[in-house]
């Protein structure tokens, strides 16, 4: 029994990761979803864990604000740069909140430089203005261990990305939210009552990334009425 119960989670793990291949961006994570859409959405949230755990963890702050989350666990954002038509332009949002990053630092699709990941972010950018969409740039969070990846330090490299992004929005006259200033404690991480892992969000921390974010949301909109 012990024997078939492990030959079972082989082959269920086998299984995922060739569906994970097979389907790499996982475009199809939210198709049925999209097709399904009746409104068009003041917002879309793109993003990794972080975000496909906010809206599992509170729906309703999604959908009292006609938000759509589009949050995908243990992406990079090669990944979200490739689904952004599919789960950002085509939704005709007013705007769009871009938060991902510490997937790249955490190298889970393979080495990547800060480069590399910047020009990614900025591609995102610059599909969603060409489009008629505000963007709602986020700060990566602060991060000073990651559980999966033990190996790399990612407090520094989480600095220097988001240097990179708050320069970028400022010279492109972009909305800029910063989360990292606003959670990070001495060492460049979150503390325990914002997230258990060090890397993923509580509830308590939503609720203060909820404020931001909606500060953002609204200075997007203003923009955009201009």
């Amino acid at each position: 029994m012990k024997r078939i119960l492990v030959l079972f989670c082989a082959l269920a793990c086998c299984t995922a990761l060739y569906a994970q291949k097979s389907d790499w961006a996982q475009y199809s994570r939210y198709e049925a979803a999209n097709e399904e859409l009746s409104f068009a959405p003041v917002a879309v949230f793109m993003g990794n864990s972080i975000t496909d755990g906010w809206y599992r963890q509170h729906p309703a702050f999604f959908e009292e604000n006609r938000y759509l989350g589009r949050g995908i666990s243990g992406q990079v954002t090669s990944q979200m740069l490739c689904r952004f038509r599919n789960d950002v332009i085509e939704l005709k949002p007013q705007c769009v909140v871009i938060l991902a990053g510490i997937n790249d630092i955490a190298k889970n699709n393979g080495d990547i430089t800060l480069e590399n990941t910047f020009r990614n972010f900025v591609s995102m950018c610059e599909l969603a203005k060409v489009n008629g969409i505000e963007v709602v740039l986020c700060s990566t969070l602060p991060c000073d261990r990651i559980a999966w990846r033990p190996e790399v330090e990612p407090a520094g490299l989480v600095r220097q990305l988001n240097a990179m992004l708050r320069d970028y929005a400022k010279k492109n006259g972009l909305v800029y939210v910063d989360y990292h200033g606003a959670l990070t404690n001495e060492t460049g991480g979150l503390s325990e009552e914002l997230s258990a892992d060090g890397c993923h969000p509580t509830m308590k921390c939503y609720a203060r990334m909820e404020e931001l974010v909606k500060e953002g949301i609204g200075k997007a909109l203003e923009k955009r009425r201009k």
